[in-house]
């Protein structure tokens, strides 16, 4: 049988370092056609080593001789750099499915150019749909190109919803940790560090969404890519913060009847499921034991102490280019909170006066977005300037 050839996009992360475990894990169904990388040259090449990929990219051009120069020993693997090697790699024929890892708007683009090359996408790149879900969807659909969701709450809704196919949803219930400030007062988040932020109760991720999981932006960017991937209304989404992260997400539908999905937090269950949909593999790791000694917890979200979830559900009501100006914004204050430049709370303050100064379009175009992302992240970075 035929290895399904899978690109992974963003190989040096989180997910992509866990996606390459699954691959390990059934090597005799899957094979890596391609690894791509932002800046971590020495991952990637070893990556490259172990995997022995047609290609690889690095997406910052100024180190691509220091990763050429990695790769003298293996010349049979391509060596790319920057934005249009990314955008073709993924158009190559033998590729059958795209898994988008890359982390913010660096992700749209490529995830445009595998959806038009009638590639199967299995998305983690939540920006992706935050910024220009209708884009995407419409997409999606002109070029048949399938969409599995792989962050684990998404991929839970997806898996309550097989066999579901005519049964109208009536709410989403999205789950959240609720991250490391969920008991903490509003004065005393006033006073935490990045390292505070850092530590995540449950997840291991990179330190951008550890550090959105912590404002709750995250929450309200999978509110978002909810909204498109499922074809509900914002108001049929309903988030609840639960500490043990064991319900990953669940959909209720119009008979009151519930679906989750359950399992201990291991981010190779959806990458997997995205890879062998509708099949389910084994998978070697922890299992759930509902004898073990824990309560599940539910809790609605403040949002005073997390005006992050809220800023996102008023862009989801604004639509247009609202959303990409929440995103872009927020990728300046995330990046300037874990570098000093500004307090945890004055990011939602930024991303509050941003979406008032920036340019608003109801009708946005591929182009707009591209203006919107630059606009939004001029205004956030002067901003955050004159915050200090």
């Amino acid at each position: 049988m035929k290895k399904r050839q899978i690109a992974i996009l963003g190989s040096t992360g989180s997910i992509g370092t866990q996606a390459l475990q699954v691959i390990e894990e059934h090597s005799d169904l899957y094979e890596v056609y391609c690894l791509t990388a932002n800046n971590k040259v020495e991952l990637l090449a070893e990556q490259a080593h172990r995997f022995k990929p047609a290609a690889i990219v690095i997406a910052n051009e100024a180190r691509y001789d220091e990763l050429k120069r990695l790769m003298d020993d293996l010349p049979e693997v391509k060596v790319y750099a920057g934005q249009k090697a990314l955008d073709e790699i993924v158009e190559a024929g033998p590729i059958d499915m795209v898994l988008t890892a890359m982390v913010g708007f660096a992700g749209l683009s490529p995830t445009i150019h595998a959806i038009k090359a009638r590639k199967a996408i299995a998305l983690a790149n939540k920006e992706t749909l935050v910024v220009a879900g209708e884009l995407i969807q419409d997409l999606a659909t002109q070029y048949h190109a399938p969409i599995l969701p792989v962050d684990s709450e998404h991929s839970a809704i997806f898996q309550s919803l097989v066999g579901e196919d005519h049964n109208p949803i009536e709410k989403i219930l999205l789950t959240a940790s609720g991250g490391p400030f969920r008991n903490m007062t509003l004065e005393q988040i006033a006073k935490v560090t990045k390292d505070d932020a850092l530590r995540h109760p449950t997840w291991d991720m990179g330190a951008k969404i550890t550090i959105d999981s912590a404002s709750m932006m995250n929450k309200g960017f999978e509110v978002i890519e909810a909204k498109w991937l499922f074809g509900v209304k914002a108001s049929q989404i309903q988030v609840l913060v639960h500490p043990q992260s064991i319900v990953h997400s669940a959909v209720q539908f119009q008979d009151g009847a519930v679906k989750a999905q359950l399992g201990v937090p291991d981010m190779r269950l959806p990458i997997q499921y995205a890879f062998s949909y509708p099949k389910r593999l084994t998978l070697t790791g922890e299992r759930l034991d509902l004898f073990a000694a824990q309560k599940l917890e539910f809790f609605e979200p403040d949002l005073k102490k997390f005006r992050c979830l809220a800023l996102a559900f008023e862009a989801i009501q604004r639509g247009g280019n609202m959303p990409c100006i929440v995103n872009a914004a927020n990728e300046i204050v995330n990046r300037g909170f874990l570098e000093d430049k500004c307090s945890f709370l004055q990011m939602s303050d930024i991303i509050s006066e941003t979406m008032v100064k920036c340019t608003y379009d109801a009708n946005p175009t591929y182009d707009t977005y591209v203006a919107t992302d630059a606009e939004a992240r001029r205004i956030a970075t002067e901003l955050m300037s004159n915050s200090k």
